[in-house]
């Protein structure tokens, strides 16, 4: 079983940025596929990025401006986001599953509470 904790939402104006933590328990986070997602409201969940061993996807929409990082020995998982724009608002879910196949799919094993991103015009 793998917990994760979300933290570092909030309330930011467009331009700005922010970083999303995922706290990992009960499993290594370097052995697993880590993804983030997000969900606005009356929208499906979408594909932000993910982290493998050895490989980083990124969704189109974000791409050059969020970043999935990885830090092993805090068994954390990063998105740095940057540029934010009002179409970003959503809560976002860090997400873990243990085989790098349909990762753009939140067809993932464990998943957070999420945390909340709201961007301003």
């Amino acid at each position: 079983q793998v917990q994760l904790i979300e933290s570092g939402g909030g309330l930011v104006q467009a331009g700005g940025s922010l970083r999303l933590s995922c706290a990992a328990s009960g499993r290594t986070v370097s052995d697993l596929v880590m993804g983030w997602f997000r969900q606005a409201p009356g929208k499906e969940r979408e594909f932000v990025a993910a982290i493998g061993r050895r490989t980083i996807f990124t969704g189109e929409s974000v791409k050059g401006r969020f970043t999935i990082s990885r830090d092993n020995a805090k068994n954390t998982v990063y998105l740095q986001m940057n540029n934010l724009k009002p179409e970003d608002t959503a809560v976002y879910y860090c997400a873990a599953k243990q085989t790098i196949v349909f990762i753009t799919t939140p067809n993932y094993d464990f998943w957070g509470q999420g945390t909340q991103v709201t961007v301003s015009a």
